[in-house]
């Protein structure tokens, strides 16, 4: 499926260092959700993952099935250099849309906010598609408007719940506690279930 922001578009966003959206590390309410999880057996794509500092995190911790999907070389290129370690069969450069798999988590860092509005829709619908039943979509989508012209695209949770309750039930879509200060009060916690 084509995007409206494609392969080439990212490769030259990591190209040119232009990667506002990376903070250096696993955002601290990923980080504690991932800690209190106790199956280490669960299988769990990261989308649009970059640096994936996520996969990183879970791969620490003794996760075994972890899997990270990015549209641009470059991020995958650079999570090999920095994580020798990770299973290179489980890094998977590609369209998320074109993924076709079984899951029982999906990880929301950035990624949602990198997709054109337009696509959010068609983002429920492989989510939905790619989670095993009782799958789980978990992570952090901004709640303030941020761009129109380009990524990343904001949003609030007036938005999100209609989209998101016909795809999912929603067991969590709350103000963050726990964000980064710069983000504190902009970011929601999201925990949505697929029946």
């Amino acid at each position: 499926m084509t995007l409206i922001h494609d392969e080439a578009y990212w490769n030259e966003r990591w190209n040119t260092n232009q990667t506002g959206w990376d903070i250096g590390y696993t955002s601290t309410p990923l980080q504690a959700y991932f800690e209190q999880l106790v199956d280490k057996n669960l299988k769990i794509i990261i989308p649009g993952a970059g640096n994936a500092y996520e996969a990183e995190s879970l791969h620490k911790l003794g996760f075994t099935n972890v899997w990270v999907i990015d549209i641009a070389p470059e991020a995958i290129d650079l999570f090999k250099k920095r994580v020798p370690d990770f299973p290179e069969e489980h890094l998977i450069c590609g369209n998320f849309f074109d993924l076709n798999d079984q899951f029982d988590l999906m990880i929301e860092q950035t990624f949602f906010c990198a997709l054109h509005p337009s696509e959010r829709e068609r983002y429920c619908q492989q989510t939905q598609r790619l989670l095993k039943s009782k799958g789980k979509l978990v992570g952090l989508l901004f709640s303030v408007p941020l761009f129109s012209d380009h990524p990343p695209y904001g949003g609030n949770e007036e938005e999100y719940r209609p989209l998101f309750s016909r795809y999912f039930s929603i067991n969590v879509m709350e103000p963050s506690t726990n964000s980064i200060k710069p983000r504190m009060g902009n970011e929601l916690f999201i925990k949505l279930v697929k029946e």
